[in-house]
């Protein structure tokens, strides 16, 4: 089977954003960690689903840490970028951010890193394209992915 064109991490990045409304707090008014943990699978699963542009499937949600809370009345906007590729996996940064649109203040609420597998029709891991490293940066956050995954995979019995 022939390689896969490498790919930008920009062509498969994916921003969400959701104003956070009376419904979507517990009731001390802030917004349930269960539904930003929900957005952030999404936003990342989408990145995943451009960079393979095949179904995906989360196999790993690195720790969660929520840095400061979310409120209603607050925008709640999700950066998601593919930061490693392994054969069949995909790593993916997400980066989240409270914005008070009154105030114009902005707050990083918490960050996450999640691993899908893409899927070929038989739902089997399949191959993914490589990631074409243009930056400084993009060639870090891929050598910082590799050392996770590596700790990942020490971790499996």
């Amino acid at each position: 089977m022939p390689e896969k064109p490498k790919k930008r991490p920009r062509d498969s990045a994916a921003t969400l954003s959701q104003f956070m409304m009376p419904e979507h707090s517990n009731p001390t008014g802030q917004i349930h960690g269960g539904l930003i943990m929900k957005m952030i699978d999404e936003a990342a699963a989408i990145a995943a689903m451009r960079h393979a542009q095949r179904p995906v499937l989360t196999v790993v949600v690195d720790s969660v840490t929520f840095r400061s809370p979310v409120h209603v009345g607050q925008l709640l906007t999700l950066n998601a970028n593919v930061t490693y590729v392994g054969r069949t996996s995909m790593e993916v940064e997400v980066h989240v951010v409270a914005e008070d649109p009154v105030r114009g203040t902005v707050t990083h609420t918490n960050s996450a890193f999640l691993v899908f597998v893409a899927l070929d029709d038989a739902q089997r891991p399949t191959e993914v394209p490589g990631l074409l490293l243009e930056s400084d940066e993009e060639h870090r956050a891929w050598e910082q992915g590799a050392a996770r995954q590596a700790h990942r995979l020490r971790r499996v019995p």
